[in-house]
């Protein structure tokens, strides 16, 4: 049976791949730590769960509105509204299947062949990947470790031509944790306006945020900009609810509209369930979020100092997120059991051998130099794996 093109070009991620292997290990009763989870390791708070029991219980489990029913939508006006002073209407907030299914749907619908995408690299792997199925073409932005993996205005207008028809922004980002302030941003935004560019911001790690950074939306820029923005989040990172897939698009009706109709051409509504429990998540206490970003906080503050301190590595300090994403690329022409190590993923396999430590290759993220590690779980696997990293390293000839 023949594949299609466009499967043929789709690559797996490398996320889920990484993770699955270490628990393909663990099944089979080897002691890996696991850095590759891109998701918290804190559950879902009870009042979230109560409400999807109660979902269940009154036979609320029948399909729904494709684009997500009403009080969902509602509570995700007010909860944008509360945070940021921002007002949507319902017909500009559409519900789908995770914030990954939301970007998807974007792409589909807003890119064709013949558009260019500015991608920021490092950039969460289904970017380029989403762009590409959609036949338009990902244009990769290389940001630096020395400008805190941030794009600049000059480095944008360079990379912008007549057929550039967007660009994506994530922030705090995934893989490096790296944000921007708001001043930032707006030099930024400005010449994406003057290129008459849409914007696409992914702000689903909006509330875990260190060091007392505030978080500032692209549409809170100005009502012109946030005519140009589709903004894009969900309940997954906040509120440690990445299974029950609850992601959400708030932008232009048009391009809403059309993601309804893509949708329900494809998986039509979200979960019934799940909406609900999302409902509770944006509408009830709040405070777990600070309350678990500052064990996130208390976790980046030691991962960094420990990787910092391992003689050829260095590390970047994220301010926001659950990432680090340290430069491993001092160890590339070392070796290891006659293996030479000449990538991150290279680099990967050997923790994964030698250490029995699960990383992602920064190769999958656009930066082969560096490798991610998730920090979404305990302080005792955190310690465990630096120790494991540390010794590994020096065994590398």
């Amino acid at each position: 049976m023949k594949l299609s093109a466009r499967a043929k070009r789709l690559q797996p991620s490398a996320t889920l791949a990484i993770t699955a292997k270490a628990k393909e290990l663990k099944s089979q009763g080897v002691d890996v730590i696991g850095f590759g989870a891109g998701e918290p390791d804190f559950d879902s708070p009870d009042f979230v769960k109560d409400e999807a029991v109660r979902a269940i219980n009154t036979g609320l489990t029948k399909y729904t509105a494709v684009g997500g029913i009403d009080e969902l939508k509602t509570a995700i006006i007010n909860r944008i509204k509360e945070d940021y002073g921002l007002e949507y209407e319902k017909s500009e907030i559409i519900v789908s299947v995770g914030a990954k299914h939301t970007l998807y749907n974007l792409t589909q619908v807003l890119f064709e062949e013949g558009d260019e995408v500015i991608v920021p690299a490092p950039y969460w792997v289904s970017y380029p990947e989403q762009i590409t199925l959609a036949e338009a073409t990902p244009v990769i932005l290389n940001t630096s470790e020395d400008d805190g993996f941030k794009i600049t205005p000059q480095s944008l207008k360079e990379h912008i031509t007549p057929r550039t028809k967007a660009l994506i922004l994530n922030y705090p980002s995934n893989p490096t944790g790296a944000t921007y302030n708001e001043d930032e941003l707006r030099a930024i935004v400005d010449v994406a306006m003057d290129a008459g560019l849409i914007i696409i911001s992914d702000e689903i790690y909006d509330k875990i945020v260190y060091d007392g950074i505030k978080h500032t939306p692209v549409a809170a820029l100005g009502e012109d900009v946030k005519k140009s923005t589709i903004l894009v989040n969900g309940v997954s990172k906040t509120y440690s609810m990445t299974g029950w897939r609850i992601g959400y698009a708030a932008g232009d009706k048009e391009v809403i509209s059309a993601m309804s109709k893509l949708q329900g051409q494809s998986t039509s509504n979200p979960v019934s369930i799940s909406q609900w429990a999302s409902i509770a998540a944006f509408s009830g206490p709040q405070q777990v979020i600070a309350d678990r970003t500052k064990e996130f906080e208390k976790r980046k503050n030691y991962i960094v100092e420990r990787l910092n301190s391992i003689p050829g590595i260095k590390c970047f300090d994220p301010q926001g997120a659950f990432y680090v994403f340290p430069n491993i690329s001092a160890f590339f022409g070392k070796t290891y059991n006659g293996k030479e190590i000449g990538s991150s993923l290279d680099f990967t396999a050997f923790l994964l051998d030698e250490a029995k430590v699960a990383v992602v290759p920064g190769g999958s993220f656009g930066s082969d130099d560096y490798v991610r590690i998730s920090y979404a779980t305990s302080m005792e696997n955190i310690v465990k794996g630096m120790d494991r990293i540390a010794e590994a390293v020096q065994k590398l000839d």
